[in-house]
């Protein structure tokens, strides 16, 4: 529908004739209004948004904004056009608390909250970072970190590590021959945790860390 062919509809939606438009938008006959709804005359957006206003629709409906719009929002559309652009899917992940970037804080396991994030993230919790030790590794103090839980991960890997009743963040490095656990900052201002012999049974790994989420 064209612009005159909707303020016509709108106005019989009203119920009102082409004179008590005219009248309303100060035009001295109807043939202005006539022109308008055939197309004989040219509508300055001022004159739209006036005669959305008398028929109470939007000024975007009368522009035939709103029926392109859905398409423009269909991320389902969207993903099919532009290569960069992916639909989330989301699931909850439990939000299992703080854990430290930094010193070990005591593992706060509220099992209570939840985080939604993308369901292609393959872990079982998350956790929200604390402090800077693992800067280098683009893990700021408040980011989500996801966990896939594992009592073993590959040496190097970035980890969730409770020691005794707290809980850390840091790479992990294990030496077998010497059965000898060194928990690695991303940071040069904090030294390694180093654990050797019985102090190993007091460490457990939750899990590897496999994705963090910021904020913007």
């Amino acid at each position: 529908m064209t612009i005159g062919e909707k303020i016509k509809q709108a106005r019989l939606d009203k119920g009102l004739t082409q004179e008590e438009l005219a009248s309303k938008l100060g035009y001295k006959s109807r043939s202005s209004v006539n022109k308008i709804e055939t197309g004989g005359r040219d509508i300055p957006r001022s004159q739209i948004k006036k005669i959305a206003e008398i028929l109470q629709v939007s000024p975007i409906s009368l522009l035939g904004w709103e029926d392109e719009r859905p398409a423009c929002d269909d991320l389902s559309v969207l993903s099919e056009r532009y290569d960069n652009i992916l639909p989330v899917k989301l699931k909850r992940f439990p939000l299992l608390g703080e854990i430290a970037c930094g010193e070990p804080v005591f593992a706060d396991e509220d099992k209570e909250s939840y985080v939604m994030a993308d369901m292609d993230i393959h872990a079982d919790f998350c956790l929200r970072a604390k402090g800077d030790s693992m800067i280098n590794a683009r893990i700021f103090d408040g980011d989500l970190v996801f966990v896939r839980k594992m009592p073993i991960v590959d040496n190097g890997d970035i980890a969730a590590v409770i020691i005794e009743d707290e809980a850390t963040l840091k790479r992990v490095y294990y030496d077998r021959e010497n059965n000898l656990l060194q928990l690695v900052a991303e940071n040069p201002r904090y030294k390694p945790f180093v654990y050797r012999g019985e102090e190993l049974d007091h460490v457990r790994i939750l899990g590897k860390a496999v994705y963090f989420m910021s904020a913007l």
